[in-house]
């Protein structure tokens, strides 16, 4: 018995994230995506190396609209859904008092849409009318790839890939269980969406009238945690391109690191993320940092004069005026979008976020995010090796040097995430590319490929 006790003692760090990580992800795939409990179970949390997950117990009260885990009855922990904020972890607090204390917001309806319209203004899509130009057998044929399995081992599991060419949607797959109004996470790829919301808050005079101050590139002295240090000299600009110099492992396997701990052990991510101390002088150089996007949306939210307003920003313009009616941005505890993770939207959705890039912020004319914000975007980070990165969005596909089978055009952009989350964004092609699944074995997901082949199938503009 002392034996198994030391045992799990010393594998506590695994455990208890275990414990949060299920609590939280089946909280999220249950009451913000609307999926089957024994399917998340099954499909998502029992296989790839997470079976030990399938030994913590799991309950799910639909009427409190929480989902509670232990391993073997210790380190209980329960995950509670709070409506426009999504799920949320009770680490500091009792789950009842996270849903009767929870932060004001602004309750905004949903953008309602005649369904005989053609999407995105509407929900109908016509995939017969494709331009006589398009190459439809080699694009059935890449649609065909992205959801095959070849390899037993490594599963690539597509869900939903959508295909939008001249702002229409030319071809649309889901997996068994998942459709259209499915809201699937983006991981990764919410980070971009924190771009759009710093576009707006800069570009935007109503909200900049929400602000404390302006927000500019060259804004300093953004924390008050940072008043009496060196970092008080980081500029936003610098954040935004991942050069910051602040110190943050975005090491998954570290059940005690920066970014397990921050996501799935922390119920104050901003204050977490901003005791981070500087190993390198900001601007010097490039590295990827999901705390550096969480620091990003703790310095927005102090911003804010009220915090309603700082919780309504992304539905109100963003979501809303684009008609993104199952996009769900959650927040921690202390009610700060965790946005370098946990974005949910269904892959239309997605897609609606990928065209407003393609169509340089401007949506039904009018204009979403300011004048030169996309081109500043996708401006290569002066330290980002290889020019990979621009302010929060991939400008090419990482360990895939030739950008493709065949290459993808030469101003290709991207959100990418976990498990193989993207929107490729293709300029000369007029096209924007929406992949969501769960491929978590190496070598399981291959974007250049099926982006590629997606991509050689649409001309370039005429």
């Amino acid at each position: 018995m002392i034996l198994v006790g030391l045992a799990v003692w010393q594998f506590r760090p695994m455990i208890m994230i275990g414990v949060n990580y299920k609590a939280k992800v089946l909280c999220s795939s249950v009451f913000v995506s609307g999926r089957a409990p024994e399917d998340v179970l099954n499909e998502d949390l029992f296989v790839d190396g997470y079976e030990l997950l399938s030994y913590f117990k799991a309950e799910i009260d639909r009427t409190a609209k929480t989902v509670s885990v232990s391993a073997m009855g210790l380190w209980p922990r329960v995950a509670v859904f709070r409506s426009g904020l999504g799920c949320v972890l009770a680490l500091d607090e009792k789950p009842a008092s996270l849903q009767t204390k929870r932060p004001s917001v602004t309750a905004f309806p949903k953008p309602s849409r005649a369904t005989n319209e053609l999407w995105p203004e509407g929900d109908r899509v016509n995939l017969r009318a494709l331009s006589s130009d398009v190459d439809r057998e080699a694009l059935a044929g890449a649609m065909n790839s992205a959801f095959s399995e070849t390899d037993p081992a490594r599963l690539q599991r597509t869900r939903a890939v959508v295909v939008v060419h001249r702002g229409r949607i030319i071809a649309e797959r889901y997996a068994d269980g998942f459709s259209a109004a499915t809201a699937l996470p983006g991981w990764s790829m919410s980070k971009s969406v924190l771009n759009a919301l710093f576009g707006i808050a800069m570009g935007n005079a109503e909200v900049a009238g929400q602000l404390k101050r302006p927000l500019t590139f060259e804004s300093t002295d953004l924390l008050p945690e940072w008043r009496k240090d060196s970092r008080r000299a980081i500029r936003l600009g610098s954040l935004l391109r991942m050069s910051s110099g602040l110190a943050f492992a975005e090491d998954y396997e570290d059940f005690e690191g920066d970014a397990l701990q921050m996501l799935f052990a922390t119920a104050d991510i901003g204050r977490f993320v901003a005791s981070k101390t500087h190993f390198a002088p900001p601007g010097k150089t490039w590295r990827y940092s999901s705390g550096t996007t969480n620091i990003l949306s703790y310095v927005l939210r102090r911003h804010f004069k009220r915090r309603s307003d700082y919780l309504a920003l992304p539905e109100r313009y963003l979501f809303g005026p684009l008609g993104m009616r199952s996009a769900v941005l959650e927040t921690d505890a202390a009610g700060t979008f965790v946005a370098s993770s946990f974005m949910y939207a269904s892959a239309r959705d997605w897609a609606r976020l990928g065209l407003l890039y393609l169509q340089d912020g401007m949506w039904a004319g009018r204009k979403i995010l300011p004048d030169g914000w996309v081109a500043r975007s996708i401006k290569p980070a002066r330290v980002a090796p290889d020019a990979r990165y621009g302010l929060h969005f991939w400008l090419k596909l990482p360990d895939s040097p030739a950008l493709g089978e065949p290459p993808m055009p030469d101003d290709s952009f991207y959100m990418l995430g976990h498990a193989g989350q993207v929107v490729a964004i293709v300029p000369s092609r007029r096209l924007v590319i929406v992949r969501l699944g769960l491929a978590r074995r190496p070598g399981a997901w291959h974007p250049e490929r099926i982006l590629g082949a997606i991509t050689a199938a649409i001309p370039p503009n005429t």
